[in-house]
């Protein structure tokens, strides 16, 4: 079905002739990430994982580092499941092993050399003998030969508790049982110690469910899962997603693939050794990443069913209600003042049914007035002017956050800018919820059942556009000071101004007060102005 749809929207079909299927796989990644397709989901949302780096340097730093391939140095090791596994290890590091801390050398000792985590290096000579020592230390033990760590840990615990120091003791009694309870993983009957990744799969129900498998130094230290619909061949699928996979990841020495992979493309392609098992130890690991692949796909199906039913099938609804002919990216619009003072829009994309934060723009609107109208021209204005001039792409569609003035002031807009986009308007009742949709021309009210997906799409895009907004909309108030705050105020001098904020102090303060209170600095007016004011902050 989905490869149905996929073949019904081609519209041109055209290609290049290279000269082997490396060139013509490269070309392929090239082409996905500059036009970021539709249908080509391989590259999306795929997290990269944190990596500890001990760095190259005279005196060497420990550091969490996520773009891998910005740095020089090998000396990286990982994945981790998460930063705080990470930075765990790191502080576990840091604490037995006291390496410098600073980014620069400061030009007296810092409080990590008192507390013996820092042996002073901008001040004192260390023996380079000694850094080397550590360095081989922490590299064996990123590598995962906790030994060294072990015995270190446990003759220090038996130095303090002689000197009846049990506190300190106990404190390297904890740091021996987070090794072997959280540092320690399964270890995997793998003859070798090299670094492998193993890629398995299952196809399930129309989606590609992959397992990868880090193995470093014989024991499991961390899994990636990734599950998509499928659209082509399986084995394509499965070949470009592992060339792809290595934007994010380090490249072990051996990579573990099913007999569906073309493994010489890949071996031509990433430079490292790919190895289809038939039997063995080799073979029993990939089977248990088929496994995993299997469980996890299971476990999540009906969840991705259900995600799917409330973005792309609602997105699609969506296209067909409006009699759209594709419907790949929204644009929504939302104002926000208070009593027509600092101003500002906020727009939010959804493409394919789903946001796109990295497409999210803030507008401080510079015509500062209480004028829902001019906020909207404003926005829409210098929104499509920055699309033309620039080249960006246009969506398909526009939701603004009003009624039938706001969308047709939108429209004006865009007329005057020579672009066919449509706009439409999400009307809300007096209870400030999403009540209708506003659509065509002439504008009518579309009819949508309130308890459908498409409903909840529409509702949840408003609430994203508005959420967004008054967020930004908070900031730029914070950023404000008291006097600026005040400034809005009609009738509060720099006299006023000045007796509010010595004997009241803060905003938080002149909100607890009354206007009889208020009235003791203020006139009634002004005190109500004031009052009024504060209610709405």
């Amino acid at each position: 079905g989905k490869t149905a749809k996929l073949v019904s929207e081609i519209i041109d079909f055209e290609f290049i002739v290279v000269n082997s299927e490396v060139e013509s796989l490269i070309l392929e990644q090239n082409l996905i990430k500059k036009y970021d397709p539709k249908y080509n989901i391989l590259l999306r949302d795929d997290k990269s994982y944190p990596y500890i780096e001990l760095t190259n340097e005279e005196i060497p730093r420990l550091l969490i580092v996520r773009n891998i391939h910005k740095k020089k140095t090998k000396d990286l090791y990982g994945p981790y499941p998460n930063v705080l596994a990470a930075r765990k290890t790191v502080n576990l590091l840091n604490r037995i092993y006291p390496l410098r801390k600073c980014k620069t050398m400061p030009k007296k000792t810092c409080l990590y050399y008192h507390i013996g985590e820092c042996l002073g290096y901008c001040t004192h000579n260390v023996d380079k003998n000694l850094i080397d020592d550590m360095k081989k230390d922490i590299i064996s033990f990123l590598k995962g030969d906790y030994k060294k760590v072990n015995e270190k840990l446990e003759n220090e615990m038996i130095k303090e508790s002689e000197k009846l120091n049990f506190e300190k003791a106990k404190e390297y009694k904890d740091l021996l049982n987070y090794i072997k309870v959280v540092l320690t993983k399964q270890q995997v009957e793998i003859s070798n110690t090299l670094d492998l990744d193993v890629f398995g799969y299952v196809e399930y129900k129309g989606y590609l469910s992959i397992q990868v498998l880090f193995i470093r130094c014989g024991k499991i230290i961390e899994r990636h899962s990734k599950i998509m619909p499928i659209i082509g061949e399986i084995d394509e699928l499965l070949t470009t997603y592992i060339a792809n996979f290595y934007d994010n990841f380090i490249l072990p020495k051996e990579i573990i693939v099913d007999n569906i992979v073309d493994s010489i493309l890949l071996e031509d392609y990433l430079k490292t050794k790919i190895i289809i098992p038939i039997k063995g130890s080799k073979k029993n690991i990939l089977e248990l990443a088929t496994n995993n692949a299997l469980i996890n796909i299971k476990n999540e199906f009906e969840l991705i069913e259900r995600d799917e039913n409330r973005t792309i099938k609602a997105n699609e609804e969506l296209m067909n209600v409006l009699n759209l002919k594709k419907l790949d990216r929204i644009e929504l619009f939302d104002n926000s003042h208070l009593f027509g003072t600092n101003s500002v829009s906020g727009m939010v994309v959804f493409k394919n049914g789903l946001p796109s934060k990295n497409d999210y723009r803030k507008y401080k609107i510079k015509v500062d007035t209480n004028d829902e109208y001019g906020m909207m021209k404003e926005v829409i204005y210098r929104r499509y002017y920055k699309v033309l001039v620039e080249n960006l792409e246009k969506p398909d569609l526009i939701i603004v956050d009003g009624g039938v003035g706001q969308i047709n002031i939108a429209r004006e807009i865009l007329k005057d800018l020579n672009l066919d986009i449509m706009v439409v308007g999400l009307k809300k009742n007096d209870k400030h919820a999403t009540n209708s949709l506003l659509a065509f021309n002439p504008l009518k009210e579309v009819e949508i059942d309130k308890k459908s997906n498409l409903f909840y799409y529409l509702e949840r895009m408003q609430n994203e556009v508005h959420n967004f907004t008054i967020s930004y909309h908070k900031q730029i108030r914070s950023k404000g000071s008291l006097e600026s705050i005040l400034d809005n105020v009609k009738g509060i001098g720099n006299i006023r101004k000045k007796e509010l904020i010595k004997k009241y102090k803060t905003i938080t303060n002149m909100k607890k007060l009354n206007v009889d209170e208020l009235n003791e600095i203020l006139p009634n007016d002004v005190a109500l102005n004031l009052f009024n004011f504060l209610k709405n902050i």
